[in-house]
């Protein structure tokens, strides 16, 4: 598509009351939408283009920040004192063995080593995961009924 054409499809879509515009012209096929005030724009190449193509997938361009206005950037995560318990298993995070049940250990408990501290359910198998140390519960890190991924940390002992 004539990049010139391109550019007066944004004008349009900017300047009207419309949230999205798509056009296809042969196979290819151009959406147009507008989400807030920035306008995004791109392409989507039918299957028979897609196939002569050998580059990396193509995504919607990322909204473009206004010229001077604040850029957020992300601090630096702070390493938790303390031992770290992390997930050995992709599942579902329980702190309880039932919805009724009082929690396994709470922030501020003392636990052993071996004291089941939640559970994880993976592929309808309850996981129960017990503790490697002894000490407190210093902080806990995943949210009843969230699913967990490998090597998230959980709980944080000391």
């Amino acid at each position: 598509m004539d990049l010139r054409k391109l550019k007066k499809l944004i004008e349009l879509v900017e300047e009207s009351g419309i949230a999205e515009l798509e056009i296809t012209e042969g196979e290819e096929k151009v959406r147009i939408s507008k989400s807030g005030s920035v306008v995004q724009s791109y392409a989507v190449l039918q299957p028979a283009m897609q196939s002569a193509m050998v580059a990396a997938p193509q995504y919607p361009p990322a909204p473009v920040p206004e010229i001077g206005a604040a850029v957020p950037t992300a601090e630096p995560a702070k390493a938790p004192d303390g031992h770290v318990i992390k997930s050995p298993m992709v599942g579902t995070f329980y702190r309880s063995s039932s919805p009724g049940a009082n929690a396994f250990v709470d922030v501020g408990q003392t636990v052993k080593v071996g004291d089941t501290l939640c559970i994880i359910e993976a592929m309808k198998l309850l996981n129960e995961i017990e503790s490697d140390k002894s000490g407190v519960i210093k902080a806990i890190l995943s949210e009843n009924g969230q699913p967990v991924e490998y090597g998230e940390p959980l709980f944080i002992i000391q």
